[in-house]
């Protein structure tokens, strides 16, 4: 196993930064190249690590949020020798990196892939850390049905394909970065008619809500393709992907079922936290808690966060995808297929679906809403979303499609600890709107997480590299 200060340089998320502005001038539409490699990063950690052991001896930190970047921050500081507390609202740890066996097979409650798994990738190196199994989920191996179940041909697909990447090529070619337009807005300027197609708008819904968390309704059109990945194909971690936390949980004081409601940095000097099972006080606050939960004002500031921090929270989007995984006693679609695409009204609607038989035992089926339509489904009962899913799923198998014998289902926009699943940049937003977000409050109180940093929002190893930022801004400051 490879020893974990090797993710872990002081100077980490800069050098990451760094090479990112560089790629993007070179290139913004291509994968980052060799991210971590090129800055030399990983060759340097262990010694950093090693040498500033005890650098914070004397500097306490209360992370709030047990999620990714809330133990990513936490571990760093720790082993930088600071004094450090966790406090998290729910029973237990994780955040929206939640793995349940139930099944028999890994449903992954929040993050579910892998997103270009390269050896640069932090997430990736988080999970070879503990040796993770890993299958490729390939995006070719899919078939594709029209409204009344029946199978495109491949001609069909193809125009819905080039549809769909002939609107993105479009908005990069024209539209400035400070463009109002919404992407439907965008769509319906360039083809109007392609928003009466069935087929165009599922690839639009099943493709880039999935992928953004919102509804093109909502989704700025210059900015939601905007952002950075790294390169590889998705994989899920069949190990659990919630395995990758536990070295960085080692030694960490966390503190469950702690619900914080104000984080009090009046003082010249200092931060106090309010919880529900009383008051902690440190140098230094790191708040790592979704963007939703900022948004509903669940945690109370004082003094109020600066007007360009609220302003930004209130303009950024967080929206929603719900997963519904479906166990069966037989398997009744083709265990070979991997992804099953399904257009669908109202759009959004149990959408795509991916098959447990192409990488496990299991004759499960995960399917997923998106867009406005997984808000409404998360309002739904388990049982109501079952047959909501189910009568989606008898478009196409009929009466081949048989009762489930286990059910799982997700529920983000509705649980008061996350509120949405992951955020997403909305008409009239700036990338600075997510970056400036992760700037230090008077020194002493911090905000991390996916919603603050706009190349790699919505991803675990986004969210993990703020953690590692805000951490670095207190051991520089202390340094």
């Amino acid at each position: 196993m490879l020893a974990l200060s090797t993710f872990y340089p002081d100077n980490l998320y800069k050098q990451i930064c760094e090479v990112t502005v560089l790629s993007r001038n070179i290139n913004r539409r291509q994968f980052i190249k060799s991210v971590l490699l090129t800055s030399g990063a990983v060759a340097l950690a262990s010694k950093v690590g090693v040498k500033n052991a005890h650098a914070l001896g004397n500097v306490s930190v209360i992370v709030v949020g047990a999620g990714i970047a809330g133990l990513g921050a936490a571990h760093m500081l720790r082993k930088h020798g600071a004094k450090v507390t966790v406090l998290e609202a729910k029973d237990h740890t994780g955040g929206r990196l939640l793995t349940d066996w139930s099944m028999g097979a890994p449903f992954e409650v929040g993050a579910g892939w892998i997103h270009g798994p390269s050896s640069d990738n932090p997430s990736k190196q988080l999970a070879d850390a503990v040796n993770a199994q890993y299958v490729v989920t390939d995006d070719e191996n899919a078939v594709y049905f029209d409204l009344d179940g029946y199978e495109y041909d491949d001609d069909e697909v193809e125009r819905i394909v080039d549809a769909w990447e002939g609107v993105l090529d479009h908005i990069d070619r024209t539209y400035e970065v400070n463009d109002h337009r919404s992407l439907l807005q965008a769509i319906k300027d360039y083809r109007p008619a392609y928003l009466e197609d069935p087929g165009i708008m599922w690839a639009f819904s099943a493709f880039t809500e999935f992928s953004k968390g919102g509804s093109i309704e909502k989704l700025s059109a210059p900015l939601f393709n905007w952002d950075e990945a790294f390169d590889g194909a998705d994989v899920v971690v069949t190990s659990g992907y919630d395995e990758i936390l536990k070295p960085l949980k080692e030694g960490l004081d966390i503190k469950l079922s702690h619900v914080v409601t104000s984080i009090d940095y009046s003082a010249d000097e200092g931060v106090s936290i309010t919880t529900d099972q009383g008051t902690f006080e440190a140098d230094y606050c790191i708040c790592t808690v979704p963007l939703g939960v900022l948004k509903a004002n669940k945690i109370s500031f004082e003094p109020e966060l600066p007007g360009d921090y609220r302003q930004s929270i209130e303009n950024l989007g967080f929206g929603s995808v719900t997963k519904l995984a479906l166990k069966f006693e037989e398997p009744f679609w083709d265990i070979e297929t991997q992804y099953f695409g399904i257009t669908t009204e109202p759009k959004g609607r149990w959408n795509y679906w991916l098959s447990y038989r192409t990488f496990s035992d299991e004759n499960i089926l995960l399917g997923l809403s998106v867009g406005d339509y997984a808000l409404k489904a998360d309002q739904m009962s388990d049982a109501e979303m079952v047959e909501d899913a189910l009568a989606v799923l008898r478009t196409v198998w009929e009466d081949d499609v048989t009762k489930p014998i286990d059910v799982l289902a997700t529920h983000w926009s509705t649980d008061p600890y996350t509120l949405g699943a992951y955020s997403f940049p909305r008409p009239g937003n700036r990338k600075s709107d997510f970056d400036d977000l992760g700037e230090p409050v008077a020194d002493r109180l911090f905000l991390a997480g996916e919603h603050t940093i706009f190349d790699y929002a919505g991803t675990t190893h986004g969210a993990y590299m703020t953690g590692l930022r805000a951490a670095e801004y207190i051991i520089d400051e202390e340094g």
